[in-house]
């Protein structure tokens, strides 16, 4: 069990999920049957795939394990690292000359988890890295730590103007090395990596 997240306020990364409901999309446009798991989101999500709704990082972990088997999982949602340990049942009062003091929580790590798995581990994982320096060094650490078999490695530095824009600029890191793709809308990005991961299991 897990506290559910303060209603009035909270603390989360700023993401429109834009990018990970075009690529959602875009698989369902080659056929793929599709289990779109996702958080709160700034764009509807997409037609033709099962929807299932999350608010807390624990919850999106169960949803993933709940659709596995599956050929491919592509983790694109930016998941905070950590949480808030105690969500407040009612407003935090502010206090003249005194400031909250927040105890934080490591959320599960949900591509680690499923990149991991010793059964029931999908052929193809993929990660997404949101970087502001060194991008492809972090990256390319990232795909090693979580032993995923590609990561797309992105520069979110503000101004890029890439997180909550249209446009993408990504690095599809594998273990055939780095392949850097021109900044394009999110929705041709899509097209491109559902393109990708179709050879891949083809």
């Amino acid at each position: 069990t897990h506290e559910p997240i303060d209603p009035v306020r909270y603390i989360a990364n700023r993401s429109s999920g834009a990018q990970g409901t075009a690529i959602a999309q875009a698989l369902a446009a080659l056929g793929a049957e599709v289990v779109f798991v996702t958080g709160p989101a700034d764009v509807p999500p997409p037609d033709g795939v099962q929807v299932v709704t999350v608010e807390t990082a624990h919850d999106m972990l169960q949803a993933v394990e709940a659709a596995l088997p599956v050929d491919a999982g592509v983790f694109a949602a930016a998941v905070a690292d950590w949480r808030v340990k105690t969500a407040s049942g009612s407003k935090i009062k502010k206090e003249k000359g005194a400031l909250p003091v927040l105890e934080f929580a490591e959320n599960p790590d949900i591509l680690a988890t499923v990149s991991q798995l010793a059964e029931g581990r999908p052929k193809l994982v993929v990660g997404f890295a949101a970087e502001t320096d060194d991008v492809i060094a972090h990256a390319t650490a990232k795909r090693a730590r979580k032993r995923c078999d590609w990561i797309v490695a992105n520069d979110v530095s503000p101004e890029t103007g890439i997180m909550g824009g249209s446009e993408n600029a990504v690095t599809v890191i594998s273990e055939e090395g780095a392949d850097a793709w021109p900044r394009m809308g999110k929705d041709e990005v899509a097209k491109r990596l559902a393109d990708r991961i179709a050879a891949a299991l083809s």
